[in-house]
């Protein structure tokens, strides 16, 4: 048995768990069909930017290069700050399906 088939049956005899902290945050979360809850079926439309640092999410959650457990009950990420916007960059911004050159597209500049 390889290192890995023996991790894989530890995993799934509960005897170790080692997919309880991984990569499972996306770096959008905002915007996406998962998250609309509009009337039309506009998903681009519905969930701006703007709106997604004063929002909890139902289905997931977003951050820069973020890890997580399992379940998304703890979300660590980096935030960044070029000392003149009043916000911290929390989550990469872009351009939506409608927008972007061949579909959702991120935009993020940092200087």
């Amino acid at each position: 048995m390889t290192a890995e088939e023996r991790r894989l049956k530890e995993n799934r005899e509960h005897t170790a768990y080692w997919r309880r902290w991984g990569p499972y945050l996306s770096e959008r979360q905002w915007g996406t069909v998962r998250e609309d809850y509009s009337p039309d079926g506009s998903a681009w439309d519905y969930f701006p930017h703007d709106g997604a640092r004063s929002r909890a999410y139902r289905w997931g959650e977003d951050g820069i290069a973020g890890i997580s457990d399992n379940h998304q009950r703890l979300c660590l990420a980096i935030a960044l700050w070029n000392e003149r916007d009043p916000i911290l960059k929390e989550r990469l911004f872009g351009l939506t399906g409608p927008q972007g050159n061949h579909g959702e597209d991120v935009k993020e500049y940092y200087c």
